[in-house]
């Protein structure tokens, strides 16, 4: 029988910056959606740290502040109304199946945090992309609120307008709304976070919902990313290289071969989960390759498929299948490259 011992800590430091960029991106999500997000962040992290506690015990080793970090960005890649359980299925998954079963940190070659998300993806699609709403706007916005899940919590700027409580629970996010209902949400309300105006299509009357509790306010992201280059905590390569990427096949599915289902390089940079990935996701060190040229293809890589994925998979957004299949390729690139050096010095020394 398994006796859980006192919990014994990995102290990093790294990790650290990376929760206190996270901070500000999570009272951000209160105020545009409500303290609910709080709760969220509690059930992911606390089923994080149990499922971590009980293999590391196994192990007789230490648990990893990388854990907290995991737990924190797989809830805020979540909709604000997400049902508690499938946070706990997913931040279960994401430790076990992304990170202990290779080992333990420094071991895996997936993103935990991206495992979660993508597992609870495929599993319950329906009950994820039925949990979008609107941002809360003004004063005191939604830490005056639990959540945008009654009629009477509304907004102020959508009372009136006729809809429903559950229209605005399935409401279409930018990422949707441009690509089924041809709606190209305004680029300064992406830069803000500040989404949820209402919309006409054929003549149906819908909301627009903000997308994922941490990805919604660019503004937000790009301050943090400032941070974590400033410390050092975040590799310069990996986040640069998915935006080269995905500007530069966005350029050319849109502007060149003239694939007008493809939206402009500045949605696709504003929108969805892509600045949240750029900054948090890809500059993973566990799961990134090491050597800079390696690096510079994996972000390329990813940058591109997300874009890719937008114009062609069923799904609305990519990035978290992007990254997955980066992941994949990242050991490899590493390996590739060095045999390639050795082959050139081999060469030279003959």
């Amino acid at each position: 029988m398994l006796q859980l011992t006192k919990p014994r800590f990995l102290k990093q430091k790294n990790m650290l910056r990376v929760l206190y960029a996270l901070a500000p991106i999570a009272l951000v999500s209160v105020y545009y959606f409500g303290w609910r997000i709080l709760a969220v962040l509690i059930v992911s992290i606390f089923f994080s740290f149990m499922t971590e506690w009980v293999m590391v015990t196994r192990r007789k080793r230490k648990i990893s502040y990388a854990c907290f970090v995991t737990s924190a960005l797989y809830a805020l890649s979540l909709p604000p109304t997400v049902p508690f359980w499938i946070v706990a299925v997913g931040a279960i998954i994401g430790i076990l199946f992304g990170k202990e079963a290779f080992g333990g940190f420094g071991k895996n070659v997936f993103n935990p945090a991206i495992v979660g998300r993508a597992f609870v993806y495929v599993c319950f699609p329906i009950a994820l992309t039925a949990k979008f709403v609107p941002a809360f706007r003004g004063f005191p916005g939604g830490f005056g609120a639990w959540s945008m899940t009654a009629l009477d919590q509304l907004p102020p700027y959508l009372r009136g307008t006729g809809m429903e409580a559950v229209n605005a629970v399935t409401a279409a996010t930018p990422m949707w709304a441009r690509r089924d209902f041809g709606y190209l949400t305004d680029l300064g309300n992406l830069f803000t976070g500040i989404i949820g105006d209402s919309f006409s299509t054929e003549g149906t009357q819908r909301i627009l919902a903000a997308g994922s509790a941490g990805e919604v306010s660019f503004v937000a992201i790009l301050l943090a990313a400032i941070y974590l280059l400033m410390t050092k905590t975040a590799n310069w390569r990996l986040m640069l290289s998915p935006i080269i990427g995905a500007v530069a096949l966005n350029v050319l599915l849109r502007n060149i071969l003239g694939i007008e289902a493809v939206p402009p390089p500045a949605f696709t940079l504003l929108s969805g989960g892509f600045a949240y990935a750029a900054v948090y996701m890809v500059t993973e060190p566990v799961s990134a390759p090491k050597l800079p040229l390696s690096q510079w293809i994996y972000g390329l890589f990813i940058g591109a498929m997300i874009v890719f994925f937008r114009y062609k998979a069923i799904f609305a957004g990519g990035v978290a299948f992007s990254i997955l299949l980066g992941n994949m390729i990242a050991p490899s690139l590493d390996m590739w490259i060095k045999r390639a050096k050795a082959r050139n010095i081999q060469r030279g020394a003959s």
